[in-house]
């Protein structure tokens, strides 16, 4: 048993969601590095945590695992209420929140999995880029539809940043990356580029997720 929180992941992957909230928690924390998308060693020493071969995972100080972006989120913002970083079981908001949470993990996030080695459903390399493709399609299809479906207010679910908005702030950064997200989804674009911009952030999303000259331009990959 240790008093930190140890996180496992990489610069820009899913695990700087974790360590956003975790930052923003003031909850001390440790990252393993492992990119499991870029490196077959880490796909193998991450076999032994997570035999799903997948990052982020958390070990909380009390010793248990847990997996899966969303649960983690939204376990930290439940068990530390004091920072309103998710709406409480009984507010108005709550739905809302469990369903956009759930939302982005199924229909965006998981396309991810295709995206870093379209190797795993085609054979012919050829066809890699028609994946590529045709899953940023879907991943702009799927912004454009919660865009049409929520009701941002300064925050996506009103006037308290929450874990939701960290989740789709860092996810939005990838492939086919801001620009595009920005075009379909103008009032989300709005929310993250506030959190962008939150000062207890700065020096984090430096080191963690640093905004690189074109970072906004839309990508291949």
């Amino acid at each position: 048993m240790t008093d930190r929180y140890i996180v496992y992941g990489a610069a820009g992957s899913g695990s700087v969601i974790v360590e956003a909230t975790l930052t923003l928690l003031g909850l001390p924390y440790q990252v393993v590095e492992r990119a499991p998308y870029d490196k077959p060693e880490d796909a193998e020493a991450m076999a032994a945590v997570n035999p799903m071969r997948q990052v982020p995972a958390l070990s909380p100080p009390s010793g248990e695992l847990m997996t899966e972006s969303a649960a983690i989120l939204i376990w930290l913002a439940d068990a530390h209420p004091q920072a309103r970083l998710a709406p409480a079981i009984d507010a108005p908001q709550r739905p809302a929140f469990l369903r956009w949470m759930a939302y982005v993990a199924a229909q965006i996030y998981a396309l991810y999995w295709v995206r870093d080695d379209p190797s795993r459903l085609v054979a012919d390399p050829a066809q890699e880029p028609v994946i590529k493709a045709r899953t940023a399609e879907r991943i702009a299809y799927c912004w454009e539809q919660m865009e049409r479906q929520v009701s941002p207010g300064r925050w996506l679910l009103g006037e308290d940043l929450s874990v939701l908005d960290l989740y789709v702030t860092v996810i939005s950064r990838w492939g086919p990356r801001r620009r595009r997200f920005y075009e379909v989804a103008p009032r989300m674009g709005e929310v993250v580029r506030r959190v962008d911009a939150d000062p207890r952030l700065a020096a984090f999303w430096a080191e963690r997720f640093p905004f690189e000259a074109g970072w906004e331009d839309v990508a291949a990959g």
